[in-house]
């Protein structure tokens, strides 16, 4: 596979890199293992100093850094300046809060008279991470910071597209003063990525991207007995109940669809609207996806970005086209977009039988899914009916009526009249083909430690 940085706005290369060699691969296993025998053995002030002093760099450079993904993959570069900032309140949580989930902690031994046993967190080694291109510093942070919190080391496979994101974080870790080994960037095809799952110095893999992907590296994972986690896809619900602010929810619901281009996991793919205020969520919505303007992503005034590839935008086409062909109805918004550069039109597709193959497909980009429903209860149903279980949205005056469909949904995350969650302190994960485990707080820090029982005590049998 090829590593090529190439511009989703002016078309052009602006950087490529080559395959990793096999002797690189060893060498980075190599520090890396040995890094971690040293950096296991740190104290938790010392581990949060360099996640602050990455923090610091990331700010002083965030300029730079937000440039590197406008180019990489055509993320607006308010965007750009965004994530980094978003990357940074993450190491910075974990230089604050770390400390404490990795206490140990004391539990008597019922069964022993005057026994007690400690359970101690303790980190395990390298954690080989595979990211994809939408979010490619955000994707990194949120893995990295908890698990250099905990003591491990960390080998990154970044997405083939996005090769200059990946060097850039690998300059900040080294000019932060990361010790060599602690966090390695490795351009590494995917024979190699299997014998790097495979090896046994490499003890959890954390993907985010497909499920295709995810289904490869987790089997490998599993064949090597080693702990994964899996960030995959998803086709977020975003539901409007008769007593929504209509105007509101249908501002939000274009936001949650369009940011990033709609090239996020837990944008808001499905708009499932009750009968009772459809016609009106319609006609807003479709006024606010209109105010969209497409243009250079280095343009402050740009809010729709070009896709991430020319096959992203070819992939994107055919599925609708399929869609229509299997009886829905496209609406093509009229917006003007630049004669160059790989963008894609937003397009609502509506008559959506169960039959057709986007019922239950996820549209990675500005497709929009519109449902008309009779009530909450249809709403819930079809919300569910979904081989995906990332994340949603519930809109309605009753905080406590949305409160009650959010328990309903069979997702990892609901949010109640906004599109979706946020934060270093907000768990992130999903359900079904969503994917397993979560990141972030303190699920995302004891995802890939070893929870130590030490027996205490002088007990008679």
């Amino acid at each position: 596979m090829s590593y090529i940085s190439r511009n989703p706005y002016t078309e052009a290369i602006e950087h490529e890199y080559p395959d990793a060699t096999d002797a690189q691969v060893e060498q980075a296993l190599a520090t890396a293992h040995s890094a971690f025998l040293d950096w296991s053995h740190t104290d938790h002030a010392q581990r949060a100093e360099l996640l602050r002093a990455v923090g610091r760099l990331l700010t002083e450079r965030t300029e730079e850094l937000a440039a590197v993904l406008t180019r990489d993959m055509g993320k607006t570069i308010g965007e750009a300046r965004a994530e980094v900032g978003t990357c940074v309140r993450i190491l910075t949580w974990y230089a604050d809060h770390a400390e404490k989930f990795l206490q140990p902690r004391t539990e008597l031994a019922a069964n022993y008279k005057g026994g007690t046993y400690q359970i101690v967190p303790s980190p395990l080694g390298i954690i080989f991470i595979v990211e994809p291109w939408n979010f490619p510093y955000y994707q990194i942070a949120r893995v990295l910071a908890p698990q250099l919190a905990a003591g491990n080391t960390v080998i990154l496979k970044h997405a083939s597209n996005v090769p200059g994101a990946a060097q850039a974080w690998q300059t900040v870790m080294d000019d932060a003063g990361a010790p060599r080994g602690l966090f390695t960037n490795l351009f590494a095809t995917h024979d190699q990525s299997a014998r790097i799952i495979a090896d046994p110095r490499v003890r959890g893999v954390a993907l985010t991207g497909s499920e295709a992907a995810g289904a490869v590296i987790a089997g490998q994972a599993a064949q090597a007995l080693k702990k994964s986690t899996m960030e995959l896809g998803g086709a977020d619900a975003l539901i409007v109940l008769e007593d929504a602010e209509v105007e509101k929810a249908a501002r939000w619901a274009a936001y949650g669809r369009h940011r990033n281009a709609g090239q996020v996991c837990v944008s808001s793919k499905r708009m499932i609207v009750v009968d009772a205020v459809y016609d009106r969520f319609v006609a807003a919505y479709l006024a606010e996806v209109g105010k969209l303007r497409a243009g250079d992503p280095f343009d402050p005034d740009t809010t729709l970005a070009p896709l991430s590839t020319e096959g992203a935008r070819t992939d994107l086409q055919a599925q609708v086209e399929r869609a229509v062909a299997a009886g829905a109805t496209a609406q093509y918004v009229d917006l003007p977009v630049p004669e160059h550069g790989w963008f894609f039109p937003p397009v609502v597709l509506s008559d959506i039988s169960p039959d057709n193959p986007a019922y239950h497909e996820e549209f990675f980009g500005p497709v929009t899914q519109l449902y008309r429903v009779a009530d909450e209860d249809a709403a819930v149903k079809l919300a569910n009916d979904s081989p995906y279980g990332l994340g949603g949205s519930v809109f309605t005056a009753d905080e406590q009526r949305g409160l009650h469909v959010a328990r309903r949904l069979d997702t990892g995350m609901v949010a109640v009249n906004r599109p979706s969650l946020g934060g270093p302190d907000v768990p992130f994960g999903g359900t079904k083909r969503s994917g397993y485990g979560r990141e972030l707080i303190d699920l995302g820090l004891l995802e890939f430690v070893n929870q130590k029982v030490i027996g205490l005590g002088d007990i008679d049998a």
